[in-house]
């Protein structure tokens, strides 16, 4: 053949992304109705699969056409299951909380009778006139999408569908782009590693470049393991090609011809996703040997993580990898010069990685008009706790915590106030209210006294003990501490025992002072990352919320009647309704007895302080009550048992 009639990247893909767009053709100028199932973890928890059944026996039992579209998460994980509508005449109709019963309401009264139910829907995906009362979706005026733009709109197991929105295009161009001119445009966007620590992407990569040695490899981060962070997980679920390509691009540009997605096990459905993924991309060229027809090879492995919380430390991965245990080394040298089996290693998170198609499709200065000067692009949050619209959410960095929580997730519920959020899982920090306005990027966070991390935020109401979320958190970080340093396992081990003491009453004069002194210890004497970043929760509550701990100690009070040792339940005999048995049926140790008048007492002897008779008490009575400290409870005296 003669050289000058061989094809490149791009007229090889060519032909891969007409048959993809004729598919998607096919798919959109098909008449019938289109229902698009949101999948992903979150979805099938609240019952997706079992909503997707109800469709499709409802549309067989009516007889009425219609294609059913799995995708992933869109980021409502509040309204699972999610369903999306596209019927003739009617906009694409989002809606929420679909069971299997609502399931066949809609293809009775919409898809049969054309009522769309707008009492079941949540609104439309676009503005229209035909329904603009419902056009309220507060995080799509809010969000710019980059990472999660096709998330919940493509099927994650058809690589088609990414593939006719643009997927792999970017691949195809950079195949024939020289390196040096990839990491250029990825250093001048300004991209920051979205694992947490922030360190410039494009530097990590031309580091890899530059290093001794011919065989690179390049490291996927998907050991996703705080508490309350579903962010790699649901970008896997939802759309593993977009992270494919950012990896294959990658290794192109560093010149690597090996990579590896290392993701936990206890993540199944990702796992499996990003496994057909793998697949589906080297049978059509996109991976393997000579991809796309040029001399670029790459095969991409799936490693599955036992879970170790340590692991997401790039180090720690690495000897995970190599059949050690999960322990981080030593630094320098960095996995840039010395990594995995000793290679220059590239290691990067799913978030960093999904970012890269978009940047070099759209260019640094477009990235850079995104976010900040100093953190551009987008942030991605998964918001949890006592917040209205939990779920994922992608916004430009800087915007404020303020408008993220409030005027995005929709506030703290139950008419409560807001006391305090965590921001960067176990090792980030809890800010009180006086912080709402603070910007969300890397160095206004640091500065706050928390950190950007991979994204995990708790929002926490004023029924939160800050003494209590500290103990949490650390007693996490203390059992997955790997046991390396002395500083991290003992030290966290004596933290923990600390703040253990002041929940139960126990605390000392001279406990603050102490828990200041062994947290700077910690921070100082720690390895690695987890062990110095452990001690953020107890220092940033020390520092915003010190009038609560003094209590616990000086007045053994749990301000928010939350420390069950530090409080007592007691029924308000003036609110309780004679007859009312609903505290007595739900008391699992029968501490709930009947008074004299036939009003309600509460055995404080017996008592395990749970909670249920709270839950359980009807809100027009409200008599069920917590005080702290525990003698403030009234006593009411058990009526002695007569014999007959």
């Amino acid at each position: 053949m003669n050289p000058a009639d061989k094809k490149g990247p791009d007229q090889v893909f060519k032909a891969i992304r007409e048959e993809a767009r004729k598919r998607r053709n096919a798919f959109r100028n098909d008449p019938v109705p289109k229902i698009h199932i949101g999948m992903a973890t979150c979805g099938i928890a609240s019952g997706a699969l079992e909503t997707k059944s109800a469709f499709e026996s409802a549309l067989a039992e009516r007889n009425i056409e219609a294609r059913i579209h799995p995708v992933g998460c869109i980021g409502h994980c509040y309204a699972e299951p999610v369903v999306i509508i596209e019927n003739s005449g009617f906009p694409a109709i989002f809606y929420h909380q679909v069971t299997p019963g609502k399931a066949r309401m809609l293809v009775k009264s919409f898809l049969e009778k054309g009522d769309p139910l707008f009492e079941y829907l949540l609104g439309a995906m676009e503005e229209n006139e035909l329904i603009p009362q419902v056009w309220d979706f507060p995080r799509f005026h809010h969000e710019k999408r980059v990472v999660m733009e096709k998330c919940g709109l493509i099927d994650p197991e058809e690589i088609y569908d990414y593939i006719a929105d643009g997927g792999y295009a970017t691949l195809a161009t950079a195949l024939e782009t020289p390196p040096d001119k990839l990491i250029n445009e990825v250093l001048n966007s300004g991209l920051r590693g979205r694992g947490g620590a922030g360190f410039s992407t494009g530097r990590k990569w031309e580091l890899v470049k530059g290093a001794d040695g011919k065989e690179k490899i390049v490291i996927c981060n998907a050991d996703e393991g705080d508490p309350g962070a579903y962010m790699d997980r649901t970008i896997l679920e939802s759309n593993p090609h977009q992270v494919l390509e950012g990896i294959a691009i990658c290794a192109y540009a560093t010149g690597a011809r090996q990579a590896i997605v290392y993701v936990r096990a206890e993540y199944p459905l990702a796992v499996r996703m990003v496994s057909k993924a793998i697949g589906q991309a080297r049978e059509l060229g996109l991976l393997g040997k000579g991809i796309l027809g040029s001399s670029f090879d790459l095969e991409i492995d799936l490693f599955q993580g036992s879970g170790a919380f340590v692991c997401g430390e790039e180090t720690a991965l690495i000897e995970s990898i190599e059949g050690e245990r999960g322990t981080p080394r030593h630094r320098p040298p960095f996995p840039a010069q010395k990594g995995l089996w000793d290679r220059p290693t590239v290691i990067n998170n799913v978030k960093t990685f999904a970012s890269v198609p978009p940047v070099l499709r759209h260019g640094a200065k477009w990235y850079r008009e995104i976010g900040t000067e100093k953190s551009p692009g987008t942030a991605i949050f998964s918001v949890v706790g006592d917040v209205r619209h939990a779920g994922l959410v992608e916004i430009p960095m800087g915007v404020q915590l303020r408008t993220l929580i409030f005027d995005i997730c929709g506030g703290v519920p139950k008419k409560k106030g807001f006391k305090a959020v965590q921001i960067g899982g176990p090792s980030g920090g809890c800010l009180p209210a006086d912080f709402l306005d603070t910007p969300i990027d890397f160095d206004s966070l640091t500065q706050a006294g928390a950190m950007m991390g991979s994204g995990g935020m708790v929002v926490m109401d004023n029924d939160t003990c800050m003494v209590d979320v500290a103990r949490y958190f650390v007693d996490f970080t203390q059992k997955e501490s790997c046991g390396k340093c002395t500083f991290c396992r003992i030290g966290s081990y004596h933290l923990l025992g600390i703040l253990d003491r002041i929940t139960k009453g126990k605390g000392r004069e001279g406990d603050l002072e102490l828990l200041e002194r062994l947290s700077q210890d910690i921070k100082t004497g720690s390895l690695c990352g987890l062990g110095k970043t452990a001690p953020n929760p107890v220092l940033t509550s020390l520092r915003y919320f010190r009038n609560e701990y003094e209590a616990h100690i000086k007045e053994k009070r749990c301000p928010a009647k939350m420390c069950r040792t530090l409080t007592a339940y007691y029924i308000d005999l003036d609110k309780c309704a004679r007859g009312c048995d609903a505290c007595v049926g739900c008391c699992p140790v029968e501490a709930i007895f009947t008074t004299k008048d036939r009003k309600k007492g509460v055995d404080q002897t017996l008592c395990v302080k749970c909670g249920e008779c709270m839950a359980a008490c009807p809100a027009e009575y409200n008599a069920v009550k917590r005080v702290s400290p525990p003698d403030l409870a009234p006593v009411v005296e058990r009526p002695q048992a007569t014999e007959n």
